[in-house]
């Protein structure tokens, strides 16, 4: 199993409008990085949503159902999506300032690459994130 992020706007697509819609496709990637990344994700992978922009905060976890295929909304057939179900929000969203002022967290791609909407997470990326979450409150 891997690990990733995947940031949305709230006003485009939010965390509750993930869990509303069930299984749905993650599109409107229009980066080649952020398209290989979803290339690389399974059944099963799991990926934390964040909001960008304006609340700036790894708000749940979805998982990948479907692996890639031909972004519908892409008129040039460049670009791929995924489809993800929501599967639990975490008990403490995470923001950006958190992430940022933790040490085990210097090299994680939300820092490194701020403008990436799709990214891998190491699985002690991740540990450190959900503990963030659980102790937070």
């Amino acid at each position: 199993m891997k690990y990733w992020l995947l940031k949305s706007e709230p006003s485009a697509w939010s965390w509750n409008d993930q869990v509303k819609e069930g299984s749905s496709m993650w599109d409107g990637v229009r980066n080649y990085q952020a398209r290989n990344n979803l290339k690389k994700m399974s059944i099963g992978d799991l990926c934390f949503f964040y909001h960008s922009v304006t609340e700036k905060s790894i708000i749940g976890i979805v998982e990948v159902v479907k692996e890639f295929y031909t972004d519908p909304t892409d008129k040039t057939g460049k670009f791929v999506v995924v489809d993800v179900k929501a599967k639990k929000k975490l008990k403490n969203s995470v923001n950006l300032l958190q992430i940022k002022n933790n040490s085990k967290l210097k090299n994680i791609a939300l820092i490194k690459q701020s403008r990436l909407s799709v990214m891998p997470i190491s699985i002690k990326e991740w540990d450190e994130i959900i503990n963030i979450s659980l102790n937070n409150g």
